[in-house]
């Protein structure tokens, strides 16, 4: 059978031909649907297949390394197979589909959701009256230049029909829209000079070709080469078939059968090879073996610069007649330049020097703490808690020289081992504190582990290249639930900060001592939320956070050590004194101090004693008084007067509880009582003898607590 330009009727006619015995040799190109060999093994074409197109728009792209594309079809049955074949393709050759737009009528709305895609690479399926309307829309939407780049794949043989049809827009803005762009298209004629099978050069069919449409007013219609090599195929076959049949026949003398003849027809194709006008005619697996032309628009016209064998399936281009609107080929999509954000190397070095000065000093202090500890005695007010404070100060310390390094400094394995067991401060005064810092951040570390990784930061355009953007990033130790975590350590860390300088507020005015605690507890509450607010201002500049963090950390230890250990340490380093003396300067200064307000205490303790006393003098009177109305009361009472031995003889007229008895003798047991009740805290006074009250003084020693003993 010779023909079938319909696919849907050759798809229905090429399913029935093995039954039949036929062979049909079509010149159309078969769509992706009939390109099972099993079912269609015998349809053979001289047209290329859609596939090929594909294959060879998949070349292209690989050859200039596009990697995200966008695709613009028109919408008509035989081009929306060939669109869901090209993106079977795509995905097999890893290419990026960024979006697929399909559009009848107006093509301007699939092109503006591809621009807002940021599509740079854009395949077109559409026939070619489209062509001017579809160049219409991209100049409108700017679609064009040295960022974009245009591939029309079509699947007939044609040539460009820009113009062709009216648009809004003018001759110059479509040719301007249009320029640079690639089309991809069947050869139609072969460029040889060598007469094919027919007799004629290429050349000559195409004149006689010529001169017969003009004849009988037809219109040229790019399928009649395919026609003409697809009759001397047949013919070919044919009688190939014909003799084969014929010798094999005379050999065996037996006819040959439908079924047999069939075979033969099929083998004849593939070994069948010759030169057409359209060019060689071969074929594997079915498919017809041919070049795919690789044309672009310059100016007003277009120029052969490539093509795609289908025999070997490569992409040959002729670089000395490309010619891009840019410096190369457009990029596939905005380029993103990835730019580091560092500590700089000075920076680094200088805030290291400091860091490590200040742990040496920390190291010195500590180291005399502890040689002190049996040598010399402590300082005035001291706390046995300074070694765990100066740890804290250490390992902060420490702290600032792990934070500013990064992939170029150390290894991934170093970093992740630094991750893993990231440098905190420390509790600061008690043990327990230590103990729950130890606890969290060890429950953080096996719960969710600290690792290494990348942050991204904002988009920058780039002032060299308008196509270049600038994504800077930086690195830094995190975890999945990192907010949590750090909402968990800030959330007993404030209540201890708040509590220590509640504490240091209560204490400023007990010695030298207490108001140094107190100032180096509220610097250490106000650089700790200094640094934790810097560190959040800062996180998207690892240098600024780096530096301030830094700065924070190293003035805070350095404001404790000076205030809290400075006057310590100097002393112990130029004492010459025993246990309770010094021969410094310093050492005197502080204990003069201590001394003054000891002796200060000492008064105040003095001058309320005084009063005391002064109050015991005057209860002492009001006492007397009370006794001596009482004891003349029962003496009216009773009428004893001078001889109250006398009345004590008598029996009394009747047992009351208001007896002058009972009242005497309530009263030999109360006022003793009220004595100690109205002096609770006169030392040395007896109850016995109120006359001692005014005399008697008790201070306390001088190097003992300050409290009156009674």
């Amino acid at each position: 059978m010779l023909g079938g330009a319909c696919p849907s009727v050759t798809s229905l006619i090429a399913r029935a031909l093995p039954a039949l015995g036929l062979l049909q040799v079509s010149f159309e190109a078969p769509p992706p649907s009939l390109s099972n060999r099993k079912w269609y093994r015998h349809l053979v074409s001289t047209a290329p297949p859609v596939r090929a197109m594909n294959l060879a728009t998949v070349k292209l792209l690989q050859r200039y390394r596009w990697r995200r594309v966008g695709l613009l079809t028109q919408d008509r049955p035989g081009l929306a197979e060939m669109t869901r074949d090209l993106i079977r393709q795509l995905l097999r050759a890893d290419v990026q589909l960024a979006a697929a737009e399909r559009f009848s009528g107006d093509a301007c709305s699939g092109l503006r959701r591809l621009q807002d895609e940021d599509v740079r690479i854009i395949v077109g399926h559409f026939e070619d009256g489209s062509v001017t309307d579809v160049f219409c829309c991209a100049f409108r939407l700017g679609l064009f230049g040295p960022r974009y780049q245009w591939i029309l794949a079509a699947g007939r043989p044609s040539g460009w029909r820009l113009g062709w049809q009216p648009s809004s827009c003018s001759a110059s803005s479509l040719l301007t829209a249009a320029d640079g762009s690639f089309r991809l298209q069947v050869r139609q004629l072969s460029s040889t000079d060598t007469p094919g099978v027919s007799g004629r050069t290429p050349q000559e069919y195409l004149e006689l070709y010529l001169k017969q449409l003009n004849q009988e007013g037809s219109e040229v219609n790019p399928l009649h080469a395919f026609a003409y090599d697809a009759v001397w195929l047949a013919a070919r076959v044919l009688v190939q078939v014909k003799e084969t049949a014929r010798k094999f026949g005379s050999l065996r003398n037996v006819s040959v059968g439908e079924e047999e003849e069939g075979k033969m027809l099929l083998e004849a194709v593939k070994s069948t090879h010759f030169e057409g006008v359209t060019g060689p005619v071969s074929f594997r697996n079915g498919e017809r073996m041919t070049v795919i032309e690789l044309i672009q628009f310059q100016g007003d016209s277009g120029v052969l610069v490539g093509e795609f064998n289908t025999s070997h399936q490569q992409v040959r281009v002729l670089n000395q007649l490309l010619r891009f609107k840019g410096p190369g080929p457009a990029r596939d999509q905005t380029l993103v330049r990835q730019q580091p954000l560092r500590v700089g190397l000075l920076l680094y070095c200088v805030l290291s020097a400091a860091a490590v000065g200040t742990i040496f000093i920390t190291l010195t202090v500590l180291c005399i703490i502890i040689i002190g500890r049996w040598r010399w005695p402590r300082r005035p007010g001291a706390s046995p808690q300074d070694e765990l404070l100066l740890l804290g100060l250490l390992l902060s310390s420490a702290s600032v020289l792990f934070s500013g390094l990064d992939r170029t400094s150390l290894p991934d394995p170093t970093l992740e081992i630094f991750c893993s067991n990231q440098l905190q401060e420390t509790g600061r005064v008690q043990l327990w504190i230590l103990l729950l810092d130890l606890l969290v951040l060890t429950s953080w570390q096996i719960l969710d582990p600290l690792r290494w990784e990348v942050l991204q930061h904002r988009l920058e355009d780039s002032a060299a290249d308008q196509d270049v953007v600038i994504q800077s990033f930086s690195e830094r130790c995190s975890s999945a639930n990192m907010e949590l975590w750090l909402t968990a350590v800030c959330g007993f860390k404030a209540p201890l900060l708040g509590l220590g300088c509640f504490l240091a507020w209560n204490i400023r005015a007990a010695a030298v001592s207490g108001r140094l605690l107190a100032v180096s507890m509220f610097s250490l509450t106000g650089f700790s939320a200094s640094a934790a607010a810097g560190s959040l201002l800062t996180s998207s500049d690892p240098a600024a956070q780096f530096c301030l963090c830094s700065i924070f950390i190293l003035s805070c230890n350095l404001f404790i050590l000076m205030g809290l250990f400075a006057p310590q340490v100097f002393c112990l380093l130029s004492s010459s004194c025993s246990n309770s003396s010094c021969s410094s300067g310093e050492l005197q200064q502080v204990e003069l101090q201590a001394d003054a307000a000891e002796e200060a205490g000492v008064e105040r303790l003095r001058r309320r004693n005084q009063e005391l006393r002064s109050q015991s003098g005057q209860l002492d009177v009001q006492i007397e008084t009370i006794a001596m109305e009482l004891s003349a009361t029962l003496q009216q009472e009773t009428g004893c007067g001078a001889a109250p031995q006398l009345c004590t003889a008598r029996p009394p007229a009747e047992e009351n509880i208001n007896s002058p008895e009972r009242v005497r003798r309530r009263l030999s047991m109360q006022l003793p009582i009220l004595h100690h009740s109205y002096l609770p805290v006169v030392g040395g006074v007896r109850s016995s003898s109120s006359s001692l009250f005014g005399e008697q003084e008790v201070v306390a020693p001088r190097h003992q607590d300050h409290f009156l003993y009674s």
